[in-house]
Parts: structure tokens; sequence; C-alpha cells
């Protein structure tokens, strides 16, 4: 058997015009049976950039169109349940518009916006501790320009 990290993509959104600690878009997904919260979040899928899938995985996990604004980082994390070691590339975006209609994926559950003491209060219920660390590079100012990820294309 070949081992390969698993290149996810995943969204923080911020609630726009909130009074109050700032709130973020978070989804509640059925993941092994479990409940579970999590930034919109997923995996790359062929031919498209790691750009494409976090608005793609952003737009079909909470039905909001949109916008990245920044990078945050990569974060590399392994499963302790499988062992599978998971690559996130973890991109900002502001909410555009919800798309009311849309049906979400199968998997998710709700989407909710949660401030980080809310978060944090879910601990156990966490798909990753990213979720946290992720808010919290956010929150203290680590977002990096967009053009700090390249796509280059077929080689």
């Amino acid at each position: 058997m070949t081992w390969y990290p698993h290149q996810t993509v995943a969204v923080v959104v911020e609630k726009p015009d909130t009074s109050g600690p700032p709130q973020f878009l978070v989804v509640e997904e059925l993941k092994n049976g479990r409940v579970v919260f999590n930034q919109p979040a997923g995996h790359l899928e062929a031919n498209e950039s790691l750009a494409q899938a976090a608005v793609r995985e952003a737009l079909e996990e909470t039905a909001w169109h949109v916008e990245l604004t920044g990078f945050l980082g990569v974060y590399q994390s392994e499963s302790a349940a499988t062992g599978i070691c998971y690559i996130r590339n973890c991109f900002v975006a502001r909410a555009l518009h919800l798309d009311a209609g849309r049906t979400l994926d199968t998997d998710i559950v709700r989407t909710h916006w949660f401030t980080l003491s809310e978060l944090q209060t879910r601990q156990a219920q966490l798909r990753s501790p990213a979720v946290i660390t992720v808010i919290e590079d956010y929150l203290g100012g680590h977002v990096y320009p967009l053009n700090l990820v390249r796509n280059l294309g077929r080689a």
C-alpha cells in the first residue's frame, strides 16, 4: 500500500456586521456515526486549485457563496483513529450571499455561526483540534496574501 497525505482545504469565514465577539461559520456534520463541528472543509479534487476547492467546499457545505481574502496557513495533523495524515490548507473568506434554497452535502446536519468561546465549549465534538487553532491564528492576525498560494497548472 502506498502512503500519501490527504490534501484538504478549509475556510474561516467571519460573520459580517456583528456586534460583540466575532462569529464564525461552522458546519455540524456526521462523521463515522458522530456529530462533529468543523469549518467548511473538504478534499482537493482533480483539476482544481486549492482556492477553487475552498470556494466549492464552502458552497457545498454551507450554501454560502464566499470570496477568498487571504491564506491562513498549512496545518499538518494525524488522525488518532485512522493514522491518516491530513494537510489542511486554510483560507480566509468573506461571506457574500446565502443560497437559501441550495441542498447541502448529505453529511451536513446544519450550519452555525459560533464565537471562539462557543467552539471551545464543544471541544469534545470538534472534528479536529485545527478547528480552534485556525480561528486563534486568524484572530491573532496571521493572515497572508492569497498570492502566497500559487497554482502552476499542468507541467
